[in-house]
């Protein structure tokens, strides 16, 4: 009878939530662990069609490094970075567009299909979504086809959206050209959340959130606002991969966006717990 009990509280605890964030936008970058682990990819692919079903919009934008990786190295194509970009050249560029939209895209659609939901692939060509030029790097290196969005038409998205259907967008931009474009998922994440003017922009990540040291979870920075961003930036505390997503939710918040998170992915029903409960996960990024 406990049992019971406890899942009508949980229950309980969710109704404000779900009564908050009814016919709301809420754009998950997905990535890291949660894409990897098939236990988590399960639980991610619930928590998003759960969301849909109580009447959010969820909106996913996914990355696929590694996924990239595997294949360059299968054929023979050595993978080079600088500042953390890879270096995609011509006869990349064909690969990371085949493996992001292709295998990788196609591979989270099923997933949410599997689990009840309605999800339909695109990349920034679908519906001029995404245009981008190239980055210009302060040393002159040249990355290549890298590109920085620009530019983004969210018409397409949002009319999937309101047709109920869950919209799986892999970071390849176009441009006037109709050029390709590779684009870091974490900024797609934020310029595709701020041009719907989402309620709620997540970056599921292998880590607890933000930390103030590295490898100690008790150490989890709660909340964040710019003058803190600043001074943790300058400290070597944001750093790495952590800082593009910092940035993205500045960006969010500068457009429109309510409210930015940074959870750890490697929980299961980590959205749900985020999203629906009082405690909720990881590092709320304010302005």
């Amino acid at each position: 009878m406990e049992d019971v009990i406890h899942k009508a509280a949980v229950l309980v605890e969710a109704l404000p939530y779900i009564r908050e964030f009814e016919g709301k936008t809420v754009v998950i970058k997905y990535g890291g662990a949660a894409m990897e682990n098939p236990v988590l990819r399960a639980s991610t692919a619930e928590d998003i069609v759960l969301m849909k079903y109580v009447g959010m919009n969820p909106v996913i934008v996914h990355g696929g490094g590694p996924d990239i990786s595997r294949m360059l190295g299968r054929l023979d194509i050595p993978s080079e970075f600088h500042d953390g970009l890879r270096i995609t050249d011509d006869e990349t560029i064909k690969v990371v567009e085949m493996v992001l939209t292709g295998s990788v895209n196609k591979e989270i659609v099923s997933l949410i299909n599997r689990a009840g939901g309605n999800a339909v692939g695109l990349c920034g060509k679908d519906g001029n979504l995404m245009h981008a030029v190239g980055i210009q790097t302060k040393d002159g290196t040249d990355l290549g086809h890298v590109g920085r969005i620009e530019s983004v038409h969210f018409q397409l998205v949002s009319v999937l959206a309101n047709e109920g259907m869950i919209p799986v967008i892999a970071p390849i931009a176009t441009d006037a050209k109709g050029g390709t474009w590779n684009v870091n998922a974490d900024t797609a994440a934020g310029e595709i959340a701020g041009a719907l003017q989402a309620s709620k922009l997540v970056f599921m990540t292998d880590t607890p959130g933000l930390l103030r040291e590295t490898d100690n979870p008790d150490s989890l920075i709660h909340q964040l606002d710019y003058r803190q961003i600043r001074d943790l930036t300058e400290k070597g505390v944001i750093a790495g991969g952590m800082i593009p997503k910092v940035e993205a939710c500045l960006r969010a918040l500068d457009q429109g966006v309510s409210k930015t998170h940074i959870i750890n992915g490697t929980v299961p029903h980590a959205l749900l717990l985020e999203i629906f409960t009082d405690q909720g996960l990881g590092t709320l990024v304010t302005h």
